[in-house]
């Protein structure tokens, strides 16, 4: 079985980022099947090019994992109106890239950017084949609700988009149960939505792995460290996790560290020098292979979103990550992903863009090293026993199969 996967955002396990469908593409080789990868040649966090290309798409193998790298303009970090350009750049390279691929079971497109679930599709019944929508955020529902979207015209165009592809798609494969409740609400058949969470992988991201050389790289030996890891974009809300810091200043014993990129880094920086916060570290971008490293340099991690209630349906990558490595999550976002910690007892949720209830639970944390390091074991427990990628990677196989077969 061939699978054709058309993934703007795509990161090789040598990007800061998150690997899913690297992993995907692993778990299916092992298996006896294969996953063809087509991808931009920019990476989503740092803007920057991922290969040198030469005409319509560079080759890479990762791992036994086929890569094509197609163009994409150069515009992701820019305004609105530059970045649908760079989208609309991908949605036509990436059709002609995929045309080329032979021999395909089933064309998957994954959403957001939406317009490469479009090429997808145009991919999909060009080739005769079935078409698997995966959403792994609700667009534009998003985009409306961080006030992105604004014009009437182009809210209504979207949502017809939207609607387009859910009736087009064979199948849709979404990794939140909420996601599937909104599509039933949208008049997509029951039959036709899976939920299947991502989860992560136990034995990369594991509570026995020393990551005191990252600590004493950052000159936090004898610190509470608090990691955030991941984009720093318009829907993270690190305004708030800087005003923390701040009311923290004085608390010499306690610092924070942020491991990621994205086009809000040079304004954030900025503003944590004005403040003086020399408490805040900004240590710039890793690959995916290094994360577990940092992740075991922490004592507690940090998952932040704005205060948008359509946030309260999604669950971020990294906590799945934070909860394997055995490192108590502090969640400022309500929702999903409030009910996973808690369920496990594996963190301390804060409301959202409450700034003093989340330097009061740092502090608290930081106070508390025994709580910390409870919590921690009953969030990598809980992670192990619901939330093993290799777990949900079989499940997603058998819907493949299915749907190759029908």
């Amino acid at each position: 079985m061939k699978i054709l996967l058309i993934n703007q955002v795509f990161v090789s396990p040598n990007e800061p980022g998150h690997t899913r469908h690297f992993e995907m593409g692993k778990y299916l080789k092992e298996c006896g099947h294969e996953l063809v990868i087509v991808a931009s040649d920019l990476n989503y966090q740092t803007g920057h090019r991922t290969v040198e290309r030469r005409g319509l798409y560079a080759e890479q193998n990762f791992d036994g994992v086929r890569v094509l790298r197609s163009y994409i303009y150069p515009a992701i970090h820019r305004s609105y109106f530059w970045r649908v350009i760079a989208f609309f750049s991908f949605m036509f390279s990436s059709i002609l890239t995929a045309m080329r691929v032979k021999d395909v079971d089933l064309v998957l497109g994954t959403t957001p950017p939406i317009f490469q679930a479009v090429s997808a599709w145009v991919v999909a019944t060009l080739r005769h084949k079935p078409f698997l929508l995966e959403v792994r955020d609700l667009w534009p529902e998003f985009g409306i609700s961080m006030g992105v979207l604004k014009n009437p015209i182009i809210i209504a165009l979207s949502r017809w988009l939207e609607m387009f592809l859910y009736k087009r798609a064979t199948h849709i494969l979404v990794n939140s149960p909420a996601y599937r409740e909104y599509m039933l609400t949208k008049g997509v058949p029951a039959n036709k939505v899976t939920y299947i969470p991502y989860g992560t992988d136990v034995d990369m991201f594991n509570p026995s792995i020393d990551g005191s050389s990252i600590r004493k790289e950052l000159g936090l030996e004898d610190k509470f460290v608090v990691l955030y890891a991941g984009a720093l974009g318009q829907a993270n809300d690190i305004d708030t996790f800087l005003r923390a810091a701040e009311r923290l200043k004085q608390e010499e014993d306690v610092s924070f560290v942020l491991f990621g990129d994205g086009k809000e880094r040079t304004r954030l920086e900025s503003e944590a020098k004005n403040k003086s916060l020399h408490n805040v570290i900004f240590a710039g971008t890793r690959p995916k292979k290094d994360m577990p490293l940092i992740v075991a340099s922490a004592d507690a991690c940090l998952a932040i979103l704005q205060d948008i209630p359509a946030f309260r349906t999604t669950y971020p990558n990294k906590v799945f990550d934070y909860m394997a490595a055995g490192r108590a999550s502090i969640i400022v976002i309500d929702g999903i992903t409030r009910e996973l910690i808690e369920s496990s007892q594996g963190g301390v949720f804060v409301k959202p863009a409450d700034d003093a209830m989340l330097a009061q639970k740092i502090l608290g944390l930081a106070r508390n090293p025994e709580q910390v390091k409870e919590m921690g074991a009953n969030a990598r427990e809980y992670l192990v026993k619901n939330l093993d990628r290799r777990d949900k990677l079989s499940e997603t196989l058998g819907l493949l199969e299915k749907l190759v077969r029908k």
